[in-house]
């Protein structure tokens, strides 16, 4: 028999067919991967006949600068198997909902004679009936039911919650919109013209690092991968590159035949040291201790012993060293205190906006300057003098700052400094200036002078300095930091001292690159300012080929403007609805509960702050205008508004003072400070484009049971220490959930626990837009086959809610219906300068003023039946006002107007007016990429121009190259395309040069957003003092004993402690991939737990067994791995298994069904993170706010002696 010729049988191999015939494909279309893998990689997809057959890496990127190495090909083997899901046995092909809620509702809808609202009411209020289809959640019971049905469901559950409660009990979550803009927007759009809830997602997936808009005023700007390759030195941390920037790495590689030397810190020999000249084992969640001993040595020996021109220029010029402190009288010493204001000193009594102004002195006349580029010139009403220019803002005299008052000290004061790794105080001589105020002199220094005291470089001003580098009793010398990491001193010396050479020698080209490995650790933004400083301080910020560099979701969304300005649909509506995550689950799943004092586990001295629950922390911060949180208030915001009316109110301001004479009168409450009483549910639940109810729900099981109502592996009771201003219910609800909706193109853990699921187009399936931090181009998801069997759009399901809600609204809900929205006080908007100090005026601390003492309150018009009309035309809300973001702004009439008449653009008339269209997505497409400054160069130029006023500078000519630039998506389809330079991001790419963060301050002297305008070392507010964060400083993990997560377990029996590591997984991109066959083969059929071969030996458990990592959150059972890549006390976990996929029932917990990784976490948040209305510590949606971090969980691991599926 011939291999080539079957002559027995020739019929056997006719199966061969199909694979000869994929290669015979009848087109290609461009798309990429909408999966948060950062990659955004451009892909080709082959189809045949309608079928899609396979996809390849399309070769046709763009060099950049002729120095750097091609982008191309990019792309991995998990992009290459995406094809698998199209048409796999996980896809969900029709609309999906639970049985018995089905059976229920069409019963209550023969009762109430076809009146669905009525039905879903009645539903309702029969709490056994409600509590019948809670309970099955997550059990399976899934009908195939029709798209009317189930839009009908829906919609009578909009309207009804919308009536009796209001629209802000309707909540939406979608994650990382830059990898597929549109799909994003459409839940946006639809829920802000409702008049619902997003929720953040950045910080919830703890991938925001509070580090960035601490130091910086800005939230993850970095360079893109390219620019790897012009550094000289890498310290990688926390990154595993070849794991999660797959398509990038070969950059990393690349530098490296340039002359860069790559340094890797990692506890466990991860997948990217293999890339490194030098791997250093650190403990785990130690890197800020080294960090503040390299910092350490750098101040000893590159700023005092041996001054180095560059460096000290650099801090003089562009971070807030120069700026003066007030050293504050406590006790028998001296503790740092606020930064010295300009309306202090008696000349400048009554500037503009002088309490955010501040003050350095003249090297040469010794004169008090007020710097330009301060936050106090941002919102100057003139304009003009936000700029960095050594100029002072009130004289405009030019000027050399003091940075250190060492050769010029008017007296050596003991200032007190805290070192959180030793639990010890410190009193070191710092050389001040008397400062004559008119309240009296005042001893100030220098930030510089803080610092240097702050890190131990004795510099003979007496005190409790180091001795030398041994010395193991002194922060932050290179003996202290063995303690906390393990690693050799002279390990950390050479890497200092490589690190400052080389920084000097190349004049910035020493880079961070840094990732979610450190960023979901409790006291992230610690090593992250540790890691900064080193930079800020050897002059590696704003440079290509520097940087603190951290990559973690897709984040980057380029043409964030004209996106934002359509998602949040602000063509219709004045504000919207954003709510922080984190506070938002901590609070509506009732974690708080459980958590205790937080000052258990975090490391802080006792004042009026730390001694407060986070609970009721967050209860301060909304009241005071800090942070959002909806529902608002114990009343529908649309009855309220009627109920001003009826007493009165003839206009919108009427509203307002109604309304806030209610909240000051402490009538009205507000929903945070009584979360358990019914009317404060979050009722109904969107979820798309995210496996909200395991992938990131850190404290999975207490969803579970306070959110669905269903079953859950939970033994934690509630702490003994409780909220006082929260009101506190000695049972806690379960179901807090009416209705939860998942838009899904696979039968995930959320989708599998949703009452309703909607079967959502593919990648491959939808026009949409992609971009990434990792490249610098814009890339299309292209429709290379329609929506397969039922499914359809994100944009279309939306639309189709949109318009089934406004018809059912003419019935149920007709009429304009006026909603009050409160919203906090904003970043990059004057609200940032309103609260120079904290007092709560709801403690009588101060009188409560609308958008200055408090948050803001505005009057919103919505009219329910026009819902579908609004959303798919484009309105003119932003024509005249024009567009912006990240402090940026320009006018938009012109461009908005083409759009209404211009043959490229589709229009429709709408109320009697000719308006853009938006009614398909690749209209939609279109519309972001007319509007924004990064696709449209005339935008651009007039973007340049309003900085250009703002600041004083030069800066349209950046523009000059990109007039003519205007990208449609139709030619996104053709081939990749590199988006303008534009002052919404910080990077300059003129020529072809490779994106790198912060370029455009540093070369084109723009200030940060930030207080100074500079890069902060020193952090002045409140909270941050009162928390022992205004240094730079190092806070050790908190101990198993105290973060509460084996309270209960170890009541059951002490056992070993694992700290439970949760990394992204090499097979798969979240858990997304995880239950493809080719992904589950490379990693033994399910996701296991590695532990390393000393803890294995310990416990009895040998490779392969199953176990069970349990504590008192709940359970995870799976296989061991045993390696000897794992360090001792660690065991690690790849994030996200899926529910769906090999999960055994658990013996510890009376053979219920075991969870997923996040079974057996739980909320853990940093308060000082809540504060606000205060520079750049101001709300912005996925800028600011408390993070959910859960590197810090500890898990007994225990063998199984049974196994039961």
């Amino acid at each position: 028999m011939s291999w080539i010729e079957d002559i027995i049988s020739p019929k056997t191999r006719q199966w061969e067919e199909f694979y000869r015939n994929r290669f015979q494909h009848d087109r290609i279309v461009r798309s990429t991967h909408g999966v948060n893998c950062t990659g955004g990689c451009s892909w080709a997809i082959h189809v045949k006949e309608g079928i899609v057959v396979w996809e390849t890496q399309q070769l046709d990127y763009p060099l950049l600068d002729d120095q750097l190495p091609p982008y191309e090909p990019r792309g991995c083997q998990r992009g290459i198997s995406y094809s698998w899901y199209l048409y796999s046995p996980l896809r969900i092909k029709y609309p999906l909902i639970r049985g018995k809620l089905i059976d229920l509702f069409r019963k209550e809808k023969e009762k109430a004679g076809g009146d669905p609202v009525k039905a879903w009411e009645n539903l309702q209020n029969n709490k056994e009936n409600r509590q019948t289809y809670q309970n099955a959640r997550g059990k399976g019971g899934f009908r195939r039911t029709s798209w009317d049905e189930v839009l009908e469901i829906m919609a009578a559950a909009n309207i009804y919650t919308a009536k009796k409660y209001g629209p802000d009990r309707v909540i939406g979550f979608s994650p990382i919109p830059a990898m597929s803009m549109l799909s994003y927007a459409s839940g946006a759009r639809f829920l802000q013209l409702f008049g619902g809830v997003n929720l953040s997602f950045y910080d919830w997936y703890c991938d925001l690092p509070p580090a960035f808009p601490e130091i910086w005023g800005d939230q993850t700007d970095v360079c893109e991968s390219a620019d790897w390759y012009n550094a000289k030195l890498i310290a990688d941390m926390g990154a595993n590159l070849n794991m999660t920037r797959t398509p990038d790495c070969h950059f990393f590689a690349e530098s490296r035949h340039n002359g860069t030397k790559a340094v890797v810190f990692s506890p466990d020999f991860s997948q990217v040291c293999k890339y490194a000249d030098q791997w250093i084992p650190n403990h785990a969640g130690s890197d800020g201790a080294i960090w503040m001993a390299v910092t350490h040595i750098i101040l000893k020996e590159y700023h005092y012993d041996n001054p180095t021109p560059f460096f000290l220029d650099y801090v003089k010029k562009y971070t807030d060293s120069p700026m003066l402190v007030h050293l504050d009288k406590v006790g028998d010493g001296f503790t740092p205190g606020r930064m010295v204001r300009a309306n202090e000193i008696p000349k400048w009594n009554d500037i503009e906006n002088g309490d955010w102004k501040f003050l350095c002195i003249d090297e040469q006349s010794g004169e008090y300057v007020s710097p330009k580029g301060t936050m106090g010139y941002r919102w100057d009403k003139e304009g003009g003098k936000w700029n960095m220019k050594y100029e002072c803002g009130e004289t405009d005299i030019h000027y050399d700052p003091v940075l250190t008052f060492l050769d010029r000290k008017d007296e050596i004061l003991q200032v007190e400094f805290t070192e959180f790794g030793l639990a010890r105080k410190t009193q070191r001589g710092v050389p001040v200036h008397w400062l004559e105020t008119k309240n009296g002199k005042m001893p100030v220094t220098t930030v510089y002078d803080l610092m240097m005291a702050q890190y131990g470089v004795d510099r003979g001003l007496g005190g409790q300095y180091p001795a030398d580098y041994t010395d193991t009793d002194s922060a932050y010398t290179p003996a202290w930091q063995e303690i906390f990491t393990g690693i050799d001193s002279k390990t950390i010396l050479q890497f200092a001292r490589e690190w400052a050479e080389t920084a000097n020698t190349t004049k910035g080209k020493c880079m961070i690159i840094i990732g979610a490995g450190i960023n979901h650790w409790y006291h992230q933004n610690l090593t992250y300012r540790a890691g900064a400083m080193a930079l800020m301080m050897t002059g590696c910020v704003g440079k290509n080929g520097g940087g603190l560099n951290h990559y973690v979701g897709q984040e980057k969304l380029a043409p964030v403007e004209s996106w934002g300005a359509i998602s949040f649909a602000k063509d219709w509506v004045p504000v919207s609805r954003l709510q922080q995550a984190p506070i938002w689950h901590y609070i509506n799943t009732c974690q708080y509960r459980y958590d205790g004092l937080y000052s258990d586990y975090n490391t802080v001295d006792e004042n009026k702050w730390t001694e407060k629950h986070v609970a009721d922390s967050i209860f301060t911060a909304v009241r005071n205008g800090w942070m959002p949180f909806y529902p608002q208030f114990n009343e529908n915001t649309l009855e309220l508004c009627k109920e001003a009316v009826a007493n009165g109110a003839t206009d919108d301001e009427g509203i307002k003072n109604y309304v806030f004479e209610k909240l000051k009168s402490k009538e009205l409450k507000y929903s945070v400070s009584d979360p358990e009483a019914e009317e404060n549910y979050p009722r109904v639940w969107y979820i798309w484009r995210g496996n909200a109810l395991l992938a990131s729900m850190k404290g999975h099981e207490y969803a579970l049971k306070h959110y669905l109502g269903t079953h859950n592996n939970l033994i934690a009771t509630d702490a003994e220490e409780k909220p006082k201003e929260i009101a506190w219910h000695d049972v806690a609800p379960v179901g807090k959930l009416d209705l939860v909706v998942d838009l899904n193109f696979r039968m995930d853990s959320s989708a599998l626990y949703s009452d309703i699921v909607l079967p959502a187009a593919s990648w491959y399936e939808k026009a949409d837009l992609n971009s990434t931090d990792m490249h610098s181009f814009i890339h299309p998801l292209g429709q290379a086959v329609p929506p397969v069997w039922e499914s359809k759009t994100d944009w279309d399901i939306f639309k189709h809610l949109a318009k089934a809600t406004a018809e059912m609204a003419k019935t149920h809900f007709p009429g304009i219906q006026k909603d009050i929205v409160a919203t906090p006080l904003s970043h990059d908007s004057v609200d940032e300068i309103t609260q120079p100090t904290i007092k709560d005026w709801y403690k009588g601390e101060c009188e409560p003023v609308l958008g200055q003492s408090m948050h803001k309150l505005t009057v919103v018009e919505r009219d329910y039946t026009q819902l579908y009309e609004k959303f798919i035309t484009l309105g003119e809300g932003f024509r005249e006002s024009g567009l912006g973001a990240h402090g940026n702004h320009y006018a938009c009439k012109d461009e908005y107007d083409e759009m209404k008449v211009s043959h490229h653009f589709h229009h429709r008339e709408y109320n009697g007016k000719i308006l853009p269209s938006i009614q398909e997505d690749e209209w939609a497409a279109d519309a972001v990429l007319n509007l924004s400054t990064l696709t449209n160069g005339k935008l651009t130029e007039k973007a340049y121009q309003f900085m250009e006023k703002k600041t004083g500078l030069i800066l349209a000519d950046l523009s000059a190259g990109s007039k003519d630039i205007k990208i449609r998506y139709a030619d996104l389809l053709t081939r990749p395309h590199r988006y303008n330079t534009s002052p919404v991001w910080s990077g300059l790419m003129n020529d072809g040069r490779a994106y790198a963060a912060f370029t455009y301050n540093v070369e084109r002297m723009v200030p940060w957003r930030t207080l100074t305008g500079r890069q902060h070392f020193y952090l002045d507010q409140e909270l941050y003092i009162a928390y022992g964060e205004h240094l730079p400083t190092f806070k050790p993990a908190p101990k198993p004993e105290v973060y509460g997560d084996l309270r209960e377990t170890w009541k059951l029996g002490k056992a070993k402690a694992l700290n439970y590591i949760t990394p992204h997984g090499k097979w798969h991109i979240h858990s997304t991939y995880m239950e493809n066959l080719r992904m589950l083969t490379l990693s033994r059929g399910i996701e296991p737990c590695w532990l390393s071969e000393v803890d294995a030996e310990s416990m009895g458990i040998k490779d392969n067994d199953w176990v069970e990592v349990h504590n008192d959150h709940g359970v995870y059972v799976t296989r061991a791995v045993v390696s000897s890549r794992i360090p001792p006390g660690m065991c690690i976990v790849y994030h996200v298994p899926e529910r769906t996929v090999g999960i055994p029932k658990s013996q510890i917990r009376g053979n219920k069904r075991g969870g997923g990784h996040n079974s057996v976490t739980r909320i853990h948040l940093k308060p000082n993170y809540l504060n606000g209305g205060y520079g750049q510590f101001s709300y912005h949606f996925n800028y600011w706010g408390p993070v959910a971090p859960q590197r810090d969980t500890h898990v007994i691991v225990k063998k199984m002696e049974k196994l039961v599926w």
